[in-house]
């Protein structure tokens, strides 16, 4: 139930259903659990005739890194890629190698980098740190679908975004990078109560809407 709220911004301002996926989560249910849920979520999208045109994948942090995972598996499965992504702050690099993960140390008031190694090595479990199916910004983005980032400007993860932007725009992927100044992580889930919020969700509806509006 954590993110029904967001959900809720989000169909309303899109005009589309939505399917929130309950996936396992780690500790209990280490990577590869979330991934593996995830695909067996899309797929099965798929079997009920959706078009893959008609659908966009999104997700905020740690399930923001885990649709661009699932971008990548999709790819690496010969699985059509959806209409496009939309992902809020998404958590690419378990390692922590941003410059931003220091430089807004006291800034970022939600995550920080002991927190985020902490919970990375829960994740992990002994996995690699470069599977780009729990790392996406080690993996190939050449071929996924189109992508809107939104971040916030003071949020330590703010580097993680913009690597993604650049490495998937190199990769000749259609690249929307919006940093939304003085903004917190996932500060969209305030959508309702503070503007900045409000209009940031509003933006993702429209977006999802040109996306799939143009096949």
């Amino acid at each position: 139930h954590s993110h029904r709220k967001l959900t809720a911004h989000l169909a309303v301002q899109s005009n589309c259903n939505v399917l929130s996926v309950d996936y396992r989560l780690a500790p209990e249910n280490p990577h590869p659990a979330s991934i593996t849920d995830a695909m067996i979520s899309y797929k099965w999208l798929l079997k009920q005739g959706h078009a893959p045109s008609k659908i966009v994948i999104s997700g905020d942090s740690a399930g923001g890194g885990l649709s661009l995972a699932l971008l990548l598996a999709a790819k690496r499965d010969g699985v059509a890629q959806p209409a496009g992504a939309v992902v809020f702050s998404p958590w690419v690099d378990l390692v922590g190698t941003g410059e931003s993960m220091d430089s807004k140390f006291g800034i970022d008031l939600m995550v920080n980098r002991h927190a985020l190694g902490l919970m990375a090595a829960m994740f992990l479990n002994g996995a690699s740190a470069n599977d780009p199916y729990a790392a996406p910004l080690n993996g190939d983005f050449t071929g996924i679908a189109p992508l809107y980032i939104q971040v916030g400007g003071d949020e330590a993860l703010l580097d993680d975004s913009t690597r993604v932007a650049v490495k998937a725009a190199h990769a000749g992927v259609s690249v929307l990078l919006e940093v939304f100044p003085e903004m917190q992580h996932v500060f969209q889930a305030a959508a309702g109560m503070i503007p900045e919020a409000t209009d940031a969700v509003e933006k993702a509806g429209r977006w999802i809407q040109r996306t799939c509006n143009n096949f």
